[in-house]
């Protein structure tokens, strides 16, 4: 796939790796709000969880390979949102994208959070759903009983 050659870095260029539920529903507000948007998974049917309304560009390809990586403008992106299932694709994927191609803004999913550090360490933001998930669901049980704060830690501990 020939894609057009950006001539500067746009402010709002974003690239998602990880066509996923979530990828797709990230790519989706980011088309509908307007927004400059790429997204790039190896399966061609994962496309299929886009909007009929999406309006970014959709690329099938290894998001490890560093010429598909120039081919959709990586070096362009002000974002790279990293959303795969994949712990060691997101972060080696991340660690192109600041060191490689100098990607201001990475953002990228760690679905172990003991590998948190090794994002945070090499300079890439990152949000774990199972920490998230845990902090909400410890939030919704303290409100109503406070005795689950002393049970649910939302830092990830059991404290029983």
């Amino acid at each position: 796939m020939q894609l057009k050659p950006q001539k500067k870095k746009s402010s709002s260029f974003t690239i998602i790796i990880g066509c996923g539920k979530l990828g797709a529903s990230i790519a989706d507000k980011i088309s509908d709000s307007g927004g400059d948007v790429l997204i790039l998974d190896k399966d061609k049917d994962a496309f299929r969880r886009l909007s009929p309304h999406y309006g970014g560009m959709s690329v099938v390809g290894d998001a490890l390979d560093l010429d598909k990586l120039k081919e959709i403008g990586m070096q362009k992106a002000a974002t790279l949102l990293v959303v795969t299932n994949d712990d060691n694709t997101n972060n080696m994927v991340a660690q192109l994208a600041v060191h490689l191609f100098s990607v201001k803004r990475v953002i990228a999913r760690v679905v172990d959070r003991d590998k948190e550090g090794i994002f945070n360490s090499k300079g890439i933001q990152t949000f774990c759903p199972v920490s998230l998930s845990q902090e909400r669901i410890g939030q919704l049980l303290s409100a109503d009983d406070p005795v689950v704060d002393q049970i649910v830690d939302t830092e990830g501990e059991d404290n029983r």
